[in-house]
């Protein structure tokens, strides 16, 4: 395993920019629309499996999201729901894809930092069409050096992406707020996962706190920097 890091990849969704609290205020919504049919823990409950269940046809992002809220309804109403409640769900779906894109604390500074010394990657899961729009109104595009939108991260994504456009996922390192995404399947391609907690992220990206070596967790995108000194410079000082 090399010493060496020459290539960073960023989460985008709630590492980069705001995004599942569009989620929440969405789901609060939801509830609302079906309180006379349900209890708000069972409905996020049953959507939630509705969610599990869809991935694989829909994959991430906020149709599949819209898709699993008209299907959940439909559910808990045993098929009556209305129309009119199926008009307001692609209503805020729509609502959704047209959020203004904003940058999370450090976020901008961070990668202009970096960028003069590492490649750097953004590296996000999600619809296409949707992912590209907010990247857009970000304003980080050309801090990038590639953009890479994939329909899951897992290890074999990583190897593949930090092959294209660094020396290898050995010498890579993916920086995320979402565990089971950004940090373990990066760690099992063989690279430095850096997890920064969001204050609200997806049951569906959970998963155990690694405990290989090259796991880390910083408490916001500030703490980055001074993190890759002291983990190059600990590398450096190594006995070879």
């Amino acid at each position: 395993m090399s010493n060496t890091l020459t290539t960073i990849g960023f989460d985008a969704d709630d590492t980069l920019w705001h995004n599942e609290r569009f989620f929440t205020l969405t789901q609060d919504h939801f509830a609302a629309l079906l309180v006379d049919h349900t209890d708000r823990e069972t409905l996020m409950a049953r959507l939630l499996a509705a969610e599990r269940r869809n991935l694989p046809h829909y994959g991430f992002g906020i149709k599949g999201f819209t898709l699993s809220m008209i299907e959940t309804a439909i559910e808990v109403t045993d098929g009556r729901l209305p129309a009119s409640v199926i008009t307001e769900l692609l209503d805020v779906g729509r609502d959704m894809l047209s959020h203004t894109v904003e940058l999370l604390p450090h976020a901008a500074d961070t990668i202009e930092h970096l960028r003069h010394s590492y490649n750097l990657v953004m590296i996000t899961k999600g619809d296409l069409l949707d992912q590209e729009r907010k990247l857009a109104q970000s304003g980080l595009r050309d801090l990038f050096d590639g953009i890479e939108i994939v329909s899951a991260k897992t290890p074999d994504t990583y190897t593949r992406i930090f092959e294209i456009h660094g020396t290898g996922a050995d010498q890579g390192m993916m920086v995320g707020n979402a565990m089971a995404s950004d940090v373990v399947p990066m760690i099992a391609a063989g690279g430095w996962g850096v997890h920064v907690p969001h204050g609200i992220t997806w049951a569906i990206e959970h998963a155990p706190t690694p405990t290989q070596d090259r796991f880390r967790k910083i408490i916001d995108l500030a703490a980055l920097p001074p993190l890759i000194c002291a983990i190059t410079e600990g590398e450096n000082h190594a006995p070879s």
